[in-house]
């Protein structure tokens, strides 16, 4: 910042996530409606398709508005009440959750007993053969879902029982509108994104040291389109109050601080890596012991 103040310019809310969410909120439910009455063959073959796609891009639109991107600092609570409304098509209550313990990730990076995004000393004993790493990737969301209850239990929050109570509701609506094929369809479309696919590349691309000494990494691919830039890793860690939007404009700008570092063009390539080299496992993030005094979201 000292070398580039213009930076600064760019720490200002997206308006144009709030749409975009909006929209995708909408092509969920249009999917929902579409799927009610197909085969379970074909339900499940645009589960993958297209409901995971759209499920895995909205979670990166949840992470987003957990950096209170869509409205601002200034209205911190519009962005939780948004984060509600934007988890509703995953089928299951996230957003609230997330944004308390993915704060911690920023602020704790590697944190031993803090930061919940390490894997637990289970994940990396037992899911150390290219089979039982395949394994792993498949079951991610699980992963993702359970590793905070072992690692960091925190006390449920207000904000958490009605995200709960929403998505309950909207289940609930969604059954009775149109059936179990939607229902599947929403579930699936989320466990299948989160779990063997293309963006979830993303998972292990940020963080795991395929160079010993470089904690986190840069993916400049296509895929971002699709991810609010999320690949943009290096830059969203140095700035995480600045939408993915603008995080081009980061690079741009700081060229000379990114440009050498390693980065990434496929996020297929690190799942294919990261499955046949078995110098890679969960096992292969950094951690610290932190010191003095942690504040937890």
């Amino acid at each position: 910042l000292a070398k580039h103040p213009e930076i600064k310019a760019l720490m200002k809310p997206d308006y144009n996530l709030i749409w975009v969410v909006v929209l995708m909120v909408l092509a969920q439910l249009t999917a929902f409606y579409l799927v009610k009455d197909l085969d379970w063959k074909w339900v499940v073959f645009w589960a993958y398709v297209f409901g995971s796609c759209i499920s895995h891009s909205m979670t990166l639109a949840i992470h987003e508005i957990s950096h209170n991107s869509a409205f601002g600092n200034s209205k911190a609570m519009w962005n939780r009440w948004f984060g509600i409304f934007a988890n509703l098509p995953l089928g299951l209550p996230y957003s609230i959750s997330f944004k308390r313990y993915h704060m911690d990730h920023h602020r704790y990076l590697g944190g031993d007993g803090i930061d919940v995004d390490i894997p637990t000393n289970f994940e990396g004993w037992f899911f150390c053969t290219r089979f039982r790493k395949f394994v792993w990737i498949v079951l991610q969301p699980f992963f993702y879902a359970i590793r905070p209850l072992c690692i960091n239990p925190k006390p449920i929050t207000r904000l958490e029982i009605i995200n709960l109570l929403a998505q309950l509701a909207f289940d609930v609506v969604i059954y009775y509108l149109w059936g179990v094929k939607s229902i599947f369809y929403m579930l699936a479309g989320s466990v299948l994104g989160l779990g063997l696919h293309p963006i979830s590349g993303h998972f292990i691309a940020e963080h795991y040291m395929f160079l010993k000494g470089h904690e986190t990494y840069s993916y400049y691919g296509p895929l971002n389109l699709l991810t609010f830039n999320v690949g943009y890793h290096n830059e969203h860690h140095d700035f995480p109050n600045i939408p993915g939007k603008s995080l081009p404009l980061v690079k741009k700008i700081a060229a000379e601080y990114y440009d050498n570092l390693p980065q990434y063009n496929s996020w297929i390539k690190v799942l294919y890596d990261f499955v046949m080299d078995d110098t890679i496992s969960p096992y292969s993030r950094m951690k610290r012991q932190l010191k003095g005094e942690v504040k937890q979201d």
